[in-house]
């Protein structure tokens, strides 16, 4: 009877999607509460603007490295963040609908809508791709 214990796995080297991500979602989480912090006067927009660009760029990156990864367990990622994406669609909904409700406005309305918007794109992101990451990877994706 043999006893061969399994081979340890040697963990893939992958680019660094999910700090991207998360430096990301950092970025958009401080823009949001630097301009959460003076409503309902009107802030300066300009730290907000870069914050949102840096994050945006930062995602942007990140799928583009994300994309160029083979072999991946494209499945298990778009499952996930299926469920992923509409339960923080629900959360930046509810963040979009209170400031909404205080009655902010104009630029400063959509600088917060825009890093909603990233927001809600980048933590499903993070999340599907911690899953797939780790999956057996059996099939390529077909739609």
């Amino acid at each position: 009877m043999s006893t061969a214990s399994p081979r340890p796995a040697t963990p893939r080297r992958l680019p660094p999607v999910a700090e991207l991500i998360v430096l990301s979602v950092a970025l958009m989480l401080s823009g949001g509460v630097y301009l959460a912090a003076y409503l309902p006067r009107h802030p300066s927009l300009a730290p907000a603007i870069v914050l949102l660009a840096a994050g945006a760029l930062s995602t942007l990156l990140a799928v583009a490295m994300l994309v160029r990864i083979k072999p991946f367990a494209w499945q298990k990622f778009f499952l996930v963040s299926r469920y992923a994406f509409v339960a923080y669609l629900v959360i930046a909904g509810v963040l979009a609908y209170v400031f909404i409700y205080d009655h902010t406005r104009g630029a400063t309305l959509a600088v917060l809508m825009g890093t909603l918007a990233v927001f809600a794109l980048d933590v499903p992101m993070v999340i599907a791709f911690t899953v797939a990451r780790y999956d057996e990877v059996s099939e390529p994706f077909s739609s």
